[in-house]
């Protein structure tokens, strides 16, 4: 959903702009490479909850926890050994805390 909202904007910023006309292709291609370069420059900055794809935390040992609680983004925050951190969000059920 986010690449085609992308490719679209560039899409559509490409045909308001005047001048220079190149091919229909070159540009859909220069505009997906775009695309390609923005969602890894994302992926690198969301690169800080240090989970993988299948959803699983860092292997290593955990360096310290934080656990914020009476915030607008209650949570446990691992910091793991490599320097990556995760987030788990926590709600406050029958007056004990469940993260996770």
């Amino acid at each position: 959903m986010r690449r085609t909202t992308l490719l679209l904007a560039a899409l559509l910023l490409a045909g308001c702009q005047g001048g220079q006309r190149g091919s229909g292709d070159e540009q859909i291609k220069r505009l997906e490479l775009r695309v390609q370069q923005l969602e890894e420059r994302q992926a690198k900055q969301a690169g800080s909850d240090a989970r993988d794809s299948s959803g699983k935390a860092p292997a290593g040992p955990v360096k310290s926890l934080t656990f914020r609680m009476g915030t607008a983004d209650d949570r446990l925050r691992i910091y793991w050994a490599d320097g990556s951190t995760s987030d788990l969000p926590c709600t406050k059920e029958q007056g004990t805390w469940a993260c996770g």
